[in-house]
């Protein structure tokens, strides 16, 4: 299987993911709008989200690939199952306990992670009660990321890239179906939360017993007696690390968008879910097709094939990233405006989340190529690099929002993200080529210029379209302004990759020399 076909799959269920994304945002937007309540949910989802992040999709997968890799490659399979095993139930046991902790300990993490809502007790209260009822979400969801290494490490992408769809169609079941039958129709989204994260689970199981492959609990004080299991923990403390120092600015970053304007935290909400729309079906896409592939490249000592695989997908960051992250900012208006101006979100809340979205969009580049180039080390098991990497970066996003934040106010928070994961970005880059661990192929200076050039014109060809639109002013045409942005969207698809074509572009190019 290609490196392109797979991310194409990947990054073809991850669409329909994003697709139904952006109808629950829309529905959230219409039904909710931007208030305390909705500023109440996505503190109190963030919480459990973050720690999913942390022990779950971040740390842990970063530390039991490679291992899971290097056991499927060296080992027998009696040994990879007791290998799995043995790491479910160390796992289960200690996100168990954390769900647990997080529902007694409620109040004072949501006074952490967005002290500013203890000048509304209301919602405060909303924020703590709701964060209550979703802490358990780390659990499903720390079981869900381990099936999905396991699935991916076998080379089965389908099922891990579909699982979140089912979150978006529980939010969009509960939103349209519970809402108007509740007291506090917010709640809804908290039962949503839950469900979801329980059928994720449950869509994996099958293709786990077909693989022979499911986990199976066994004692987790014998399970930390294994090597293997203990190369893992001892991965993951620099890991956690690392996801922390990400986790820590997002919290500084919440915190500090609960101290302005009501409606700051769901702003940058529903920018964050536009940015992340191109960062998954392009770098988590490729990172989560690129990681088992590296560290099954270096458990042979296959350098060439790894330096191939790691330049073939920061080629295919500057091919789409760069024109995601122009059309991003350009069209930052008319996207806010079509997917969830109405109802209750009106062309206020517009502006503010499109200056966010235009902020974000800085950085997509940045955001895009850390899911490439920290791989790179992961597979290595250098997991210590990128957290040194990360904490400067931390340490810029904060000073930037010194700056920023007085300035921009809510926008600034994400301008300095933007910042911070280019400057990361650059810095996991230079180490790697530095160290002698990527050298890059020839034909880099005409591909740059190619996508230079062609991005260009597409931009310039947007700021055309858009001359005298007023995004925000079409709220009872929503038709006529899906429409239009359909159609921007496919000029600058057809400018951009015409171009490219010009230039000499082929399918031929898109294909690596090695497959994974």
């Amino acid at each position: 299987m290609s490196l392109l076909k797979a991310a194409a799959t990947v990054s073809s269920l991850t669409l329909i993911s994003r697709i139904t994304g952006v109808i629950r945002d829309m529905l959230i937007a219409r039904f909710f709008g931007a208030s305390v309540a909705t500023d109440a949910f996505y503190v109190a989802f963030r919480l459990p989200n973050m720690l999913r992040r942390l022990f779950a999709e971040g740390a842990f997968q970063q530390a039991f690939v490679p291992m899971l890799s290097d056991v499927k490659a060296n080992q027998s399979e009696a040994e990879v199952r007791t290998f799995i095993d043995r790491v479910f139930s160390l796992l289960a046991t200690v996100v168990l306990l954390v769900s647990i902790l997080g529902v007694l300990a409620a109040p004072a993490l949501v006074w952490l992670i967005a002290g500013g809502l203890a000048e509304n007790p209301a919602g405060f209260d909303l924020a703590s009660e709701m964060t209550r009822w979703m802490f358990p979400y780390i659990f499903f969801m720390s079981m869900v990321a381990m099936s999905a290494a396991v699935l991916n490490t076998w080379k089965h992408f389908a099922i891990p890239a579909f699982t979140p769809v089912l979150l978006n169609l529980s939010f969009i079941t509960f939103t349209l179906l519970l809402t108007p039958h509740l007291e506090r129709p917010i709640f809804a989204l908290t039962c949503a939360v839950v469900a979801g994260g329980v059928a994720q689970l449950a869509i994996q199981i099958p293709s786990l017993m077909k693989l022979g492959v499911l986990p199976r609990p066994v004692n987790p004080i014998t399970a930390v007696k294994d090597f293997a299991v203990r190369r893992v923990m001892k991965l993951m403390v620099p890991a956690l690390f690392g996801v922390g120092v990400a986790q820590l600015s997002l919290l500084i970053n919440t915190n500090i968008a609960s101290r302005l304007t009501t409606g700051s935290v769901t702003w940058l909400s529903f920018a964050d879910r536009l940015m992340e729309f191109p960062t998954a079906l392009l770098g988590v896409a490729l990172g989560t097709v690129l990681l088992p592939s590296l560290s099954a490249a270096i458990a042979k000592q296959d350098l060439v094939r790894y330096n191939a695989l790691l330049d073939h997908g920061l080629r295919l960051v500057v091919l789409l990233a760069v024109p995601a992250a122009i059309g991003l900012g350009l069209m930052a208006e008319a996207l806010v405006a079509f997917l969830y101006q109405g109802r209750n979100f009106q062309a206020y809340d517009v502006m503010q989340t499109s200056l966010a979205v235009m902020g974000y969009s800085f950085g997509l580049i940045g955001l895009i190529a850390i899911k490439i180039l920290a791989p790179a080390f992961y597979a290595r098991k250098d997991i210590r690099t990128p957290v040194k990497i990360a904490a400067v970066s931390l340490v810029c996003v904060q000073l930037c929002n010194l700056v920023t934040v007085p300035a921009f106010s809510h926008a600034g928070l994400a301008i300095s993200v933007g910042v911070g994961s280019c400057l990361n970005a650059a810095l996991l880059l230079g180490t790697l080529i530095r160290r002698g661990q990527y050298q890059p192929l020839k034909g880099w200076i005409k591909w740059m210029t190619s996508v230079i050039i062609a991005s260009i014109a597409m931009g310039a060809t947007l700021v055309y379209l858009q001359t005298g639109v007023d995004w925000a002013g079409m709220q009872s045409e929503w038709l006529m302004r899906a429409g239009l942005v359909l159609a921007y969207i496919v000029a600058a698809v057809v400018v951009y990759f015409g171009i490219l074509v010009a230039f000499g572009l082929r399918p031929r190019h898109l294909r690596p020399k090695h497959d994974i």
